[in-house]
């Protein structure tokens, strides 16, 4: 009785106030559990102090944010007239929003599963795309799926209930007119200050509650509504998005490429800054056809050798038939990432890949776009839909000919939520190649595997199943590595082995997550050039997947012109170096030199630390060095400002 009355002494602001009060039991008995679950790395990190007091800080701006549609439209409605529309308004955007931030939470689990983060930028995307969505969660998260919507089903009519109870049919303005104007004057800014949780020239944003070394426990103190509403936000500023971490100029940027790559300045293109001239280390009579095969998720995590599960023996033979990366790194944790990075030789940014941004769909540089300059065929080669991800659009833009999807394949031998099996997928490749061997004319055929992709599906009696379960990401492995090998026993007795260049290599690791700002061990990923006359080789020095592309170009015994920033591997003096790899993690990037690490953060200091290749285990040592916080700095902003003023393509 007493909370009734007191709710009603509230007058008209009685919707806000329980608008507040559930969203905060919501949010905070949901970080509660979150806390609970992941007790052992929240408490390494940080004290539980930090987490829940910081979590309310945030919970209040997303719930500032919701309350903002209804405190403007107060005036209007929370008076004699209009009373009864105010009722219902309120009622119904109190249920909503209350019910969104039950449904964030219930998704939170599963997400964090996936990718060791709250829901972020990924969970928007992914909604694009609903039907191998859905079909994967259907698939592999059914529990999850079906909890969640029962919880947010319940919590939707509860909440209603409750606000039915407590906006009873004799709610009436108790306040005259003039109280509740005094009164939503001194609210709203109020509310501002909720949002802005900030007093400084900026408001409050999620990096500001990267407070410990682990990104998970930083996300936790945030909630998954502000995550992805921020996610949303940033879209329109990813032309910029690398700015986050500060400012260097163009000749700044530059300088600092030239000292890192010499090789950059052969042209000094002043339109296309980046472009250089780059002579093949194998000169060719005829220079060689171009297969990539992109394998899903392939991290080093399952490759034995690499440290990881016994799950791909014919990678372990075929390691021993062409050069071998020891020590490559992806990226990012995205395909179109690695698709960027293996197909165009584009550094990262916290932006979207260039994959999906709109100033790169047409006149950006790809590896296709330039062969086809040179006389190639160009082809990519997908067993799902190659709509997903924007891929077909990007692709058939930049250079590439032709396109190959789910439904050019006839009677495959297995279809699965994300399409045909690897099987399919690399029958379909051994026959164009084939055929476009036939044609005596060049080409580069672009693979994309799928079936190590969550559900996990392929088909029966092709392996000896790794775990009891079928559906495991372990034994889906194993299918697509054995896809692989039985495609290169083709491959190897085929017309077109001696005329042409292949590249196996991950786009990224399947679960990429740790208690560090970046997970260094899980951005490692198997990396093999082989085939015509290629000797085997081992090459141990730190790689990029930017790397490839200007490597694949000399062994294939072209001298080309293009944008391309990264190191030939095929040069002596790149083997010898202790090499480099960028690594963009969710908001942070990593550079890492030999065993050097520079983190950049978003607003915040660039971190220094120390990667043990043996341990695995990256050890922050304080704030970096500004030498290498410009290094890092200059590799970031580089592919920001190129992308913008639309510098990454082909010379005219």
């Amino acid at each position: 009785m007493r909370i009734n009355r007191a709710f009603k002494a509230c007058g008209p602001f009685q919707p806000v106030l329980l608008i507040l009060l559930l969203g905060l039991a919501v949010l905070s008995l949901s970080r509660l559990g979150l806390v609970v679950w992941q007790f052992k790395r929240v408490t390494a990190a940080t004290d539980l102090t930090t987490i829940f007091l910081q979590g309310v800080r945030a919970d209040l701006i997303m719930l500032g944010l919701l309350l903002v549609p209804l405190m403007l439209v107060m005036p209007l409605f929370a008076n004699r007239i209009g009373w009864p529309l105010w009722r219902r308004l309120s009622m119904v955007w109190g249920v909503f929003a209350v019910a969104l931030l039950v449904f964030m939470e219930t998704s939170t689990p599963t997400f964090i599963m996936q990718y060791d983060l709250r829901p972020n930028r990924l969970f928007v995307e992914y909604l694009e795309y609903p039907r191998e969505v859905f079909s994967t969660l259907w698939e592999g998260f059914r529990l999850p799926l079906l909890l969640g919507t029962v919880v947010t089903i319940l919590a939707a009519w509860g909440i209603t209930r409750l606000f039915r109870v407590t906006l009873a049919d004799d709610y009436r303005p108790g306040w005259p007119l003039w109280k509740m104007l005094i009164v939503w004057l001194i609210t709203v800014p109020v509310l501002v200050l909720m949002i802005r949780s900030s007093l400084g020239h900026r408001p409050a944003n999620p990096a500001m509650f990267a407070m410990t070394p682990d990104a998970l426990v930083n996300s936790l103190m945030i909630n998954s509504s502000w995550s992805v509403v921020f996610a949303i936000y940033n879209l329109k500023h990813e032309g910029r998005s690398s700015e986050v971490y500060g400012d260097l100029s163009q000749d700044e940027i530059m300088t600092e490429l030239h000292t890192l790559y010499p090789w950059l300045q052969a042209d000094g293109d002043v339109q296309l800054p980046t472009a250089h001239v780059q002579k093949a280390t194998h000169q060719r009579a005829k220079p060689l056809n171009l297969v990539i095969v992109l394998q899903e998720s392939l991290g080093a995590t399952f490759v034995e050798s690499l440290g990881g599960v016994a799950v791909t023996p014919e990678l372990e033979k075929l390691k021993h038939q062409g050069w071998w990366f020891e020590q490559l790194y992806a990226t990012g944790t995205r395909s179109v990432r690695g698709i960027e990075a293996v197909i165009s030789g584009y550094p990262p940014t916290p932006a979207r890949s260039v994959v999906k941004l709109s100033l790169s769909q047409d006149n950006f540089f790809t590896l296709a776009g330039l062969l086809g300059e040179n006389g190639y065929f160009t082809e990519f080669i997908y067993g799902g839909e190659p709509h997903f991800d924007n891929m077909a659009t990007f692709f058939l833009g930049n250079g590439f000919q032709s396109v190959i999807g789910q439904h050019d394949y006839e009677n495959p031998v297995f279809e699965g939520s994300w399409g045909v099996s690897d099987e399919d997928l690399l029958n379909k490749t051994h026959q164009r190649i084939e055929e476009l061997h036939a044609r005596d004319k060049p080409f580069l055929v672009f693979a994309f595997s799928s079936s190590n992709h969550s559900p996990f599906e392929f088909p029966d009696g092709r392996i000896k199943l790794h775990d009891a379960e079928k559906q495991t990401v372990n034994n889906a492995v194993k299918y697509a590595d054995y896809a692989v090998g039985q495609f290169f026993d083709k491959a190897r007795n085929s017309d077109y082995w001696k005329d042409t260049l292949f590249l196996v290599v991950a786009d990224h690791d399947i679960r990429v997550y740790g208690d560090s700002l970046v997970p260094i061990e899980r951005f490692h990923i198997p990396g093999l050039i082989l085939g015509a006359d290629l000797e085997p080789k081992r090459i141990t020095s730190i790689a990029s997947q930017i790397d490839l592309a200007p490597t694949l170009l000399s062994l294939m015994g072209l001298n080309t012109s293009h944008p391309m920033i990264g190191r030939d591997m095929s040069a002596p003096e790149q083997q010898q170096s202790p090499g480099r790899a960028l690594m963009q993690f969710e908001n942070y990037f990593a550079l890492m030199q030999g065993e050097g690490v520079t983190v950049l953060r978003p607003e915040k200091t660039a971190l220094a630390g120390r990667y043990d290749f043996v341990s695995r285990v990256l050890t922050m040592k304080g704030e970096a060095r500004p030498a290498a916080r410009k290094a890092a700095l200059a590799h970031s902003l580089l592919p920001s400002w190129l992308y913008r003023q639309q510098r990454y393509n082909l010379a005219r």
